[in-house]
């Protein structure tokens, strides 16, 4: 017999969750979690799961969320975004993908926002959710000593890999080539920018991977650590074997506000030679290539969402964004939803209308994804998708997948960066900057390059 689940959510004080960053709570190999500055969300088992591919994988999830949430019996005593049933989700670039999108309930969810924290402990068995079983839980998962780990299944789990007294992972560390080359990779961006000439498309986006191979394994926990530690001003996400530290927001969906934060023109911090935003200001800022290329991805994205919104304010001069590995020229927008058929639009709905958006497709986009299944000569999978989260209300906040990879096997991970390309862009330049932005998953694997 099946059961409705089962929710019980409250507050934690500090004692019960022994941190104020929650990215100290990143210690189990099966972790889910959506953190950025110690803020969001963890979780820990499964209560239930959601997978479909295709067309309509964004219209499917949302349908099977909302009939497990009409149905769920939920005790919510804190009442913020993102307490009561909570589901971390991630979801395929292309519908054309192998990858199965999904949605993932956690049997615990721990979270910080604004200081506060609270957990949440759903079962599946018929059985009420106890205070004492929820502090027991709490206890439990975040407390390393366990040394409980995952074992691995492709795309889900990853074990614990021995490591050093510094928490680096020891064992040989080597590098192959992915789908295509640098050379053949190069000659696609070539193409991309001949198509873009002759008129046939605006701006195009072009992926390339990488294997990274362990031989002590991969220690997906500590990466996702490392990537907190470094990178804090990124949301670092962990759905299964995709993890990732992304400084792309898609949407962010509060009751009727949804807030977005769009990056397009990239530089690499070590070309600034110390000469630090200045440097940025005038190469990124003052580069006609880069504000063209970033003019496309606000537009894409305003364009979108402008059908569900009754008001909208985006920045007039985009900003420099300043992290570790890259400088980005950014532009936050900010809408105020409107009632859609006499129901304010969910994160997920919103995910299903924006998605994908010319920051990591192209435009025109059907003209752009053509071409991308044509010269990439490979299966994104969730890059470059939507991963984030979204709770019973329709809140929510997805992320678009970069600066990240997917664990496939217990000793390799796969990683993805991408360029867009506009008829400006040069394939030499376009290539560096892909190795610019695997820097952050290089670095928390352990691989200087």
């Amino acid at each position: 017999m099946k059961h409705p689940l089962r929710a019980l959510t409250v507050t934690l004080g500090p004692a019960a969750l022994g941190a104020t960053d929650l990215a100290a709570g990143l210690t189990d190999a099966q972790v889910q979690c959506w953190v950025r500055r110690g803020e969001g969300q963890i979780g820990f088992g499964e209560a239930a799961r959601f997978t479909a591919t295709g067309a309509d994988r964004f219209i499917d999830a949302e349908a099977w969320w909302k009939q497990l949430t009409l149905e769920a019996e939920v005790v919510d005593r804190v009442g913020h975004p993102g307490t009561g049933l909570l589901a971390f989700g991630s979801f395929a670039f292309s519908r054309t993908s192998h990858f199965l999108s999904r949605l993932v309930v956690p049997e615990l969810v721990i979270g910080i926002r604004d200081g506060a924290a609270w957990a949440t402990l759903v079962t599946s068995d018929g059985t009420e959710p106890t205070d004492a079983a929820l502090r027991a839980a709490v206890v439990r998962v975040l407390d390393p000593a366990d040394g409980s780990g995952g074992q691995h299944e492709e795309g889900r789990t990853t074990p614990r890999a021995g490591s050093g007294a510094d928490g680096a992972a020891r064992g040989p560390v080597t590098l192959s080539p992915g789908s295509l080359g640098e050379q053949r990779w190069m000659d696609a961006v070539a193409a991309g920018v001949e198509r873009i000439a002759a008129g046939e498309l605006e701006k195009l986006v072009l992926a390339r991977d990488i294997v990274v191979h362990r031989g002590s394994g991969i220690e997906r926990h500590e990466v996702l650590r490392r990537l907190a530690a470094s990178y804090q001003d990124t949301w670092v996400y962990g759905v299964d074997g995709l993890v990732g530290a992304t400084p792309e927001m898609l949407i962010q969906v509060e009751g009727r506000t949804a807030q977005a934060r769009v990056l397009a023109g990239t530089i690499d911090r070590r070309d600034a030679n110390g000469q630090g935003l200045e440097y940025a200001e005038r190469v990124l800022a003052g580069s006609p290539k880069q504000r063209h290329e970033h003019e496309i991805a606000i537009q894409s994205l305003t364009t979108a969402l402008a059908p569900f919104s009754e008001a909208m304010n985006a920045h007039d001069e985009p900003f420099i964004l300043e992290l570790p590995n890259v400088y980005h020229l950014a532009s936050d927008v900010k809408a105020e939803l409107v009632d859609v058929e006499g129901h304010i639009p969910t994160s997920l709905a919103l995910v299903n209308a924006l998605h994908p958006t010319a920051a990591v497709c192209g435009t025109p986009t059907s003209v752009a994804g053509a071409l991308i299944r044509e010269l990439e000569a490979l299966d994104r999978g969730p890059y470059a998708g939507p991963v984030g989260w979204l709770d019973a209300a329709g809140n929510g906040e997805w992320g678009i997948a970069l600066r990240g990879g997917v664990i496939e096997t217990p000793t390799s991970m796969r990683l993805y960066a991408g360029c867009g390309i506009v008829e400006a862009s040069q394939p030499t330049a376009e290539l560096a900057e892909t190795w610019a932005k695997f820097r952050p998953m290089l670095e928390a694997l352990g691989v200087e390059r």
